[in-house]
């Protein structure tokens, strides 16, 4: 037990010695960082809470303004200086799957070689769109003169054979 009341007595003897030192070490830093003219503390706690309401206020009244200036920033840049120009919306594309005689499918072979020739490869389906914007583009006597010479195919997929 000896031991014991031993030890609280050097915690008790050190803890008295110990807080006596904090408020030295703290009146040390404040004379440091305190102006040239004596103030007492609590004339400088009211001006610094004085400017810290004045902050949180302006800061709360200006917080929702310079949100909205902020957001008109943005805007105006993307709207001015874009820096990628925006590509237009891809078309949604449709698989589709047709019926077509062989000697037409021929013809499609031997349009790509003559693309060949030209040096532009071309798919099969770049050639069967290239022929609908041709006749697009062809007035209401000429779609139906070639409408005309293209024969009508019973639909479905042709028989195993």
């Amino acid at each position: 037990m000896a031991t014991s009341t031993a030890t609280t007595a050097t915690t008790a003897a050190t803890t008295p010695a110990q807080t006596p030192a904090k408020p030295a070490r703290k009146a040390v830093a404040a004379k440091r960082a305190a102006p040239a003219r004596k103030v007492s503390p609590a004339q400088s706690a009211a001006p610094r809470k004085a400017l810290a309401s004045k902050a949180l206020a302006s800061k709360a009244a200006a917080s929702p303004a310079a949100k909205v200036a902020v957001k008109a920033a943005v805007q105006t840049l993307k709207t001015v200086a874009p820096s990628k120009a925006k590509a237009p919306k891809k078309p949604k594309l449709v698989r589709d799957s047709f019926t077509m005689p062989k000697d037409e499918y021929l013809a499609i072979d031997n349009l790509k070689q003559r693309a060949q020739k030209l040096l532009r490869s071309a798919k099969k389906s770049e050639l069967l769109r290239a022929g609908i914007m041709a006749l697009s583009a062809m007035d209401d006597k000429g779609f139906a003169a070639i409408l005309a010479q293209v024969p009508a195919l019973k639909t479905g997929r042709p028989g195993r054979a």
